[in-house]
């Protein structure tokens, strides 16, 4: 007989805050209610580890485990290695230090945010406050990114995506995006301060969830720049949660 749970899958993060919010948005998940759901984590929550998941799951009789990786983009390195241990791909691309997760159920594997058109919607309305002539104003699209080849084109794929989203929303002049990784924001603010000085730049953080990035690293790159920021990530909001159902509603029966 097939059970299925679902094992949500996010990094983890020392702020208890952080940790809250992702543990809330996967709390919510409306599914059928024989369907366990654990929220788990890559690191740093011990004892809500993937492994911890996994076994949680099996131990309710779960036969087949639909995995939700909550990142925010298939340029993720993460998501290389996470799929690789839980025998999703044979070998991952980049070395992992990553084991293969002792696991019995077969794994149905999802796909992570990218440009989908509700996390568009939750970036736009977190922005928008900031905004007072769209016409005037060029949304600056900030992600964590990655330098790896075959890392970096999803990263920049999905970001420029989203960015044409968010620009049918907000009827901005302009929507652009820059990586931390490789940092690209001096250009891209060096670009706009040129090619329209008069023109405001709003920062969007596309994150997951309010911290050290958000908190410090962005407006870190962005010192000495003029600019409209109010550090808000993609959590909390219940668009997110709605997400995550439609990821796990293909495999499930209601």
């Amino acid at each position: 007989m097939v059970k299925h749970g679902i094992l949500v899958i996010s990094h983890g993060s020392r702020s208890e805050e952080w940790v809250r919010l992702v543990d809330e948005a996967v709390l919510a998940m409306h599914v059928p209610a024989n369907v366990p759901v654990y929220s788990s984590f890559l690191e740093i929550v011990e004892g809500r580890l993937i492994q911890d998941g996994i076994t949680a799951l099996e131990m309710q009789g779960v036969t087949d485990i639909v995995v939700i990786p909550l990142f925010v983009s298939s340029g993720s390195t993460h998501i290389d290695e996470i799929s690789y241990a839980l025998g999703v791909k044979k070998e991952p691309v980049l070395p992992t230090d990553m084991l293969p997760f002792d696991i019995k159920a077969r794994v149905h594997f999802t796909s992570p945010i990218d440009d989908d058109p509700d996390i568009a919607a939750i970036l736009y309305e977190k922005l928008k406050p900031l905004s007072v002539d769209p016409s005037q104003e060029i949304v600056l699209l900030v992600g964590h990114g990655s330098v790896e080849k075959g890392f970096f084109e999803p990263w920049q794929d999905g970001m420029r995506k989203l960015a044409m989203r968010i620009q049918a929303l907000g009827s901005f002049d302009e929507v652009d995006t820059a990586m931390l990784l490789p940092d690209q924001i001096p250009s891209k603010l060096n670009k706009w301060s040129e090619c329209k000085p008069h023109h405001t730049v709003l920062a969007a953080p596309l994150f997951l969830s309010e911290g050290y990035f958000t908190n410090e690293v962005i407006p870190s790159r962005m010192q000495g720049y003029t600019y409209k920021y109010n550090g808000r990530a993609l959590l909390p909001h219940p668009l997110l949660t709605r997400w995550m159902e439609r990821q796990a509603a293909p495999f499930l029966e209601w």
